[in-house]
């Protein structure tokens, strides 16, 4: 079973300016992602930065909304814990470029060999690793298809 992390802008997608083409079909395309991970056809990993980052949403719906799918179907967390490990890796990445809290996600994401970090981050998209598979939704779907 192919593991995945989704960054915290995927949980936002479906609450974007969905008016937008390419936001409606990465809406559609993490939904579906989604409806994977419910069925148990994908293993989603989650972290205690992606926590944090939900707590830091403003709209209190949108937050709950996200908490319970996070809560309820990843299947495995990485926690502070792991920081020791997670400091380097992060501090390489962000010196590329990538900020902070995105750099936290990709190394929690790869300290946990996940197969596919999922964004809708142009920066975190363009940073090139052969660890770890950097996509979009959209990509991610497509990948999907071919396998299946």
């Amino acid at each position: 079973m192919l593991k995945i992390y989704l960054d915290n802008c995927c949980y936002g997608r479906p609450f974007d300016d969905l008016t937008q083409e390419k936001i409606k079909n990465e809406a559609i395309a993490k939904m579906y992602i989604q409806s994977l991970i419910k069925y148990k056809s994908l293993a989603l990993y989650s972290s205690f930065m992606l926590f944090h980052e939900i707590n830091d949403i403003p709209f209190t719906s949108n937050q709950e909304h996200i908490l319970k799918f996070v809560t309820e179907y990843s299947s495995f967390f990485i926690s502070e814990d792991r920081g020791k490990d997670i400091k380097p890796i992060s501090e390489d990445i962000m010196k590329t470029g990538i900020k902070k809290k995105d750099a936290v996600h990709l190394a929690c994401a790869i300290i946990a060999q996940c197969d596919y970090f999922i964004t809708t981050d142009k920066r975190v998209i363009n940073y090139e690793t052969e660890i770890i598979k950097i996509v979009n939704p959209i990509e991610f779907v497509e990948i999907w298809r071919e396998t299946v």
